[in-house]
């Protein structure tokens, strides 16, 4: 029996831990597994952010509050419809957890 085959609550794993370290790896492979949705959180974030990065600059804590905003309304939004989720994400600071 794989775990599709159970009935599971809806629920939110997020996979946590520094860059290269394996997050997306494997949460694509929980997901898969789980026959639940994956987001990779670096694909939340602006434009202007990415952009930032790409230039070499580290973000600061108020450029990634619009980001973890808008992955908190996503898990919100996915739980409301009933859809467990997955989301890989760095999250180190304890302030971005919560």
């Amino acid at each position: 029996m794989s775990p599709k085959d159970h009935d599971f609550p809806t629920r939110v794993v997020v996979v946590m831990g520094v860059s290269g370290s394996g997050k997306t790896t494997i949460g694509m492979a929980l997901a898969c597994r789980l026959g639940w949705t994956f987001y990779d959180a670096d694909d939340f974030h602006s434009k202007s952010n990415v952009e930032k990065m790409r230039r070499g600059y580290p973000l600061t804590d108020e450029d990634r509050l619009p980001w973890l905003a808008s992955l908190n309304a996503k898990m919100l939004s996915d739980l409301e419809m009933g859809k467990p989720l997955i989301l890989a994400c760095s999250a180190l600071k304890q302030s971005y957890r919560d």
